[in-house]
Formats: structure tokens, C-alpha cells, sequence
């Protein structure tokens, strides 16, 4: 089922903060939660961002500018609030490399200014979104279950575990319930098509436009995709789910080479796309693909569509959004 508006009644009435709300998943995150009767408070550096017009116009929802940074600023918001979702990152996977300390400081820190203000403000659930793609570097074994060694190959990808790991400590030493989402790629409705992360968007946009794609490397790595709006029910699952495991992954539960989402991409559009295939990067590894078994037993969650599906999907939303 194709749905953003899954019912979560146990959710009803609760107090809770998006942080990173003007994002592509955090927007999506907000409709879904205020469908689901919630008091919304929407946070993030730069509002309203994505945040859609029809969520402004609610009255459950409450949008402030906040820098997680800025820590007195951002514990006075999280009074009162029920549940966290911390989904906000301030570089990707291939900027991050230019200057991890500035991805130390923005995201790391940031991060534990939401971690201690949710110990303080005595915040019942908060769930992290961490990165599937990154912080297992290059895999032994495929699909990737959460217990696989990680060792990230970018600074996106440390920072990220390095939370996870302080998230551990939290829970361990201060009772914070906390579920931490390692997510694969997501992608869908609202995805910036000229971003540096995100390779469908950009295929489907310059594949509509007539342009040429660019692909790093021979094109033949393996990667997991999943549409927003199973990554929108995993994410509300989890933050009813309490007690271990708390780490899950969020894909497919299957692979697809690059080479062949190009092909996927040409059925869409009804025309074959000229390619350039350009030096790999350090970073990129040879094949990410994670293992789900652990959300479907735990969040009773699996993923509802299918590639082809979701890229049908988004493609159209492509052609009457985007000139």
C-alpha cells in the first residue's frame, strides 16, 4: 500500500519534536505525525524549508528556527515534549570529507546538546537517524546486519556512529529509550534533484530534462533504496518500540547495481539516457545492502514498494513539480 497517512492511534496526542523538520524526510515526517493527531513542534536552522503548506496551516503544529548548537536555545523548546526525532545533519557523506572537524563540531556536539536536553527534560522516546549507507564502510558480508563491524570510510559516517555510540551511553547510564534507524537510500517526494546525496533524484531529474547522467566508477556497485513513505512508517513504528534491539536497519532487503537503476530509469522515461562514468571516489564502497530481518521481527515493519514502483512514483511527481 502506497500510503503517507498510516494510522497510529498510540500516537495520538503526544507532544513532539522534529528536529530537522524543514528536510526532506523531516518534512514528510511532520504531515505523517500531524495526521496522526500529534502536537507538532518543528525545528530546524532554516524554516519552513519542505515543511508543506498544508502542515503550516495546521494548528497542532509550532515551527521555530533553532541551532542545535545553541544549547540554552534549544533545551527551552524541548519542555513538555514526549518524543524526540533528531534527523537533522548538516553535511553529506561526500562533503563531510572536506573538513571533519567542522562535522565533528556541527553534528557530533549538535548531537549531544539533543541527548543532554532530553536527560534533563525527562524526554520519554528519541529516535536517531543514523546512516545505513555509510557507517558499516566496505562489508565483508552481504546483506549487512547491524551487528556487522563498522568502520565508515567518510566523516559523515564516523559522526554518525559516534552518536549511536553516545546514544548507548545514555540509554545505559541515564534510562533514555532511545531507537537509532540505520537507513539505506532514501528517496522520493521532495528530494532536492540537484543535492549532492541522493542518486535518483538527480538520475530521474536529468534523465526527464534530456541531460546526461554522471555515474562514479564502471557503475556496477550495489546499492539499497527505499521510498519515503516506508521510511516514514519505520520511523513511527520505532518510536513506539521499546526495550532492545534498539539499532535496526531500514532498506530493501535487496540490491541494485547503479548500472541497473540507469536501465530502470530509461523504462520510465521511454528513451535511453547518455551516461558519463567518471573516477571512483575513496569513499564509495562496492556493495551496500542491508539486512532487515531485525525491523520486521521487532517493528513489525517491512518495505511496501517495490523500486520500480517508487521510481514510477517519484518521476511523476517530477514531471508536474519541476520545470
Amino acid at each position: 500500500m502506497n500510503s503517507f497517512k498510516q494510522t497510529y492511534s498510540q500516537l495520538s496526542g503526544a507532544n513532539v519534536a522534529v528536529i530537522g523538520a524543514s528536510g526532506f524526510i523531516g518534512s514528510h515526517l511532520v504531515d505523517s505525525l500531524l495526521y496522526n493527531k500529534c502536537n507538532v513542534l518543528a525545528l530546524s536552522r532554516s524554516v519552513p524549508g519542505m515543511i508543506s503548506k498544508s502542515a503550516r496551516l495546521n494548528k497542532n503544529l509550532q515551527v521555530k528556527s533553532v541551532n542545535i548548537m545553541n544549547f540554552p536555545d534549544l533545551h527551552s523548546c524541548l519542555g513538555n515534549i514526549d518524543i524526540v526525532y533528531h534527523l537533522v545533519s548538516s553535511t553529506t557523506p561526500k562533503t563531510s570529507n572536506l573538513s571533519p572537524q567542522l562535522d565533528v563540531q556541527a553534528n557530533l556536539v549538535g548531537s549531544l546538546n539533543i541527548l543532554e536536553s532530553c536527560r534533563l527534560q525527562n524526554v520519554k522516546k528519541l529516535v536517531f537517524i543514523s546512516s545505513g549507507g555509510t557507517v558499516y564502510g566496505t562489508p565483508d558480508v552481504v546483506p549487512i546486519c547491524e551487528d556487522h563491524s563498522t568502520n565508515p570510510l567518510c566523516s559523515y559516517g564516523v559522526t554518525k556512529l559516534a552518536t549511536e555510540k553516545y546514544i548507548f551511553m545514555y540509554r545505559t547510564l541515564y534510562g533514555l529509550d532511545a531507537s537509532v534507524l540505520r537507513l539505506a537510500n532514501p528517496y522520493g517526494e521532495r528530494q532536492r534533484v540537484e543535492a549532492s546525496q541522493g542518486v535518483i533524484p538527480v538520475f530521474l531529474h536529468r534523465a526527464l530534462n534530456l541531460r546526461p547522467l554522471e555515474i562514479w566508477g564502471d557503475g556496477s556497485a550495489v546499492r539499497d533504496f527505499v521510498y519515503i513513505s516506508d521510511v516514514i512508517n519505520a520511523i513511527l513504528l520505532s518510536s513506539l518500540h521499546s526495550g532492545s534491539p534498539h539499532v535496526f536497519n531500514i532498506g530493501s532487503g535487496s540490491g541494485l547495481s547503479i548500472n541497473e537503476l540507469v536501465s530502470l530509469v530509461e523504462s520510465e522515461v521511454g528513451y535511453k539516457v547518455n551516461v558519463n562514468f567518471k573516477a571512483s571516489r575513496g569513499f564509495d564502497v562496492p556493495s551496500n545492502v542491508l539486512a532487515i530481518d531485525k525491523a520486521k521481527k521487532y517493528l513489525n515493519w517491512e518495505p511496501e514498494i517495490p523500486i520500480k514502483e517508487g521510481i514510477a512514483l517519484f518521476s511523476r511527481y517530477l514531471s508536474v513539480s519541476i520545470d
